[in-house]
């Protein structure tokens, strides 16, 4: 028998493995039945005491989340892959709201159920692998003097026979924790609902921007070539009879000429900068920074020439434009920083200002756009701005 297998697909160390999930399994199931039923019994008889009972039932169900994470990552060592997908409900409220939350959510109940469960089959499963070490070590002077004397004898199969056994009792657990503690199904029906989510975000910031792109046009360059075409109809009418006179209204076209190619050019660089598309993110950032009116520093943290997905690069550099905008229209400050760091899978946009502060996410307001604008590429934003204690701005874009 080699050292390292006892046949195929059961190997020594996979019996290290399914001792050590084993062996300390008995005393967390005491403590997790032991808490899920006094806290559910306490719970129940306490809720006609001012909800009290609900903050009990809550505490239960977080805790017995802890005990699933454990047992989660317990299972996904002895089987070496991760245990999952797993979904629970966000958070989204606070106070009584975020009880009835966690009092709703279907997984945290099948981790409560799972941690009442556990103990009777952990009884079994422990005392079988009690008796298996026992067997084990008693019999291993036998066997080895076996396979000395006479090459194993009749004692040539108990080794397999006792590891396969070994094997039997940890699937037997495993399989609850992969039948309770995870949820495809939910996991695959949360993401899909937040793909939804994203996708009505996605297009009604891309209605937002195009609304605004079309007021810009309309209150700037439209005006300008509606004037340019005056002058030029009044310097045509005058070149025949007085061509002197007509000589200012062409310089007026010239420069009404080079206002509205001014103001396109500040249009175009709100959707997609040319600067973007031909030299990177930090070029891009570079020129954007340098046009804001208040002084503000960059600080790009990407390796040189490195280019980004582009619906990643289009939106930190969104991010970054909207917030300089809204630094020099509402902020009052007197200072501004920009900073971008890729941090392993993830690209972290951060723009923080001395201002009056005060921003927020609500409906209506332009960082409201910003975060839906982020929800089309599965990004998320936050929004830290007290009072008198300037505005940060971060992004965190998958």
């Amino acid at each position: 028998m080699s050292d390292e297998t006892t046949r195929p697909g059961v190997t020594w160390r996979q019996i290290g493995r399914d001792l050590g999930f084993l062996l300390p399994g008995m005393p967390i199931a005491i403590a997790s039945f032991t808490l899920m039923l006094v806290g559910f019994v306490l719970g129940i008889g306490l809720v006609v005491l001012a909800f009290v009972g609900l903050f009990i039932l809550m505490a239960t169900l977080l805790t017995a989340r802890g005990f699933a994470r454990v047992e989660r990552a317990r299972v996904g060592a002895m089987e070496r892959r991760a245990v999952g997908p797993v979904y629970y409900q966000p958070a989204r409220e606070r106070g009584l709201s975020r009880v009835l939350e966690v009092l709703r959510d279907r997984q945290s109940w099948r981790d409560w159920l799972y941690g009442v469960l556990i103990l009777p089959v952990r009884v079994f499963t422990w005392s079988v692998t009690m008796v298996w070490l026992g067997l084990t070590i008693g019999l291993s002077p036998l066997i080895a003097l076996s396979w000395v004397i006479a090459g194993g004898g009749g004692f040539r199969g108990l080794p397999l026979a006792l590891a396969h056994i070994l094997r039997g009792v940890a699937i037997l657990e495993s399989s609850l924790v992969w039948g309770l503690l995870t949820n495809e199904t939910a996991a695959l029906r949360a993401r899909t609902e937040e793909l939804s989510r994203s996708r009505q975000s996605v297009v009604a910031a891309e209605a937002e921007m195009l609304r605004r792109v079309e007021r810009d046009i309309h209150d700037g360059p439209q005006q300008r070539l509606v004037r340019l075409t005056m002058d030029l109809e009044s310097a045509q009418r005058r070149f025949d009879d007085d061509p002197q006179a007509a000589r200012p209204l062409v310089e007026e076209a010239v420069l009404q000429t080079k206002e509205a190619l001014a103001e396109l050019r500040a249009v175009s660089r709100g959707i997609a900068p040319p600067i973007l598309t031909d030299r990177g993110l930090p070029a891009a950032l570079a020129a954007a920074t340098a046009r804001c009116p208040v002084p503000t520093t960059l600080d790009v943290d990407l390796a040189d020439g490195e280019r980004l997905p582009t619906a990643i690069e289009n939106a930190a550099y969104f991010v970054v434009t909207e917030s300089l905008t809204n630094v020099a229209k509402h902020a009052d400050a007197t200072t501004c920083a920009v900073s971008v760091v890729r941090v392993g899978d993830a690209l972290h946009v951060q723009v923080s200002d001395d201002g009056r502060g005060g921003a927020h996410l609500g409906k209506g307001h332009g960082l409201a756009g910003l975060a839906d604008r982020l929800a089309g590429v599965d990004g998320r934003l936050d929004v830290a701005s007290p009072p008198a204690g300037g505005t940060t701005v971060s992004a965190e874009l998958p």
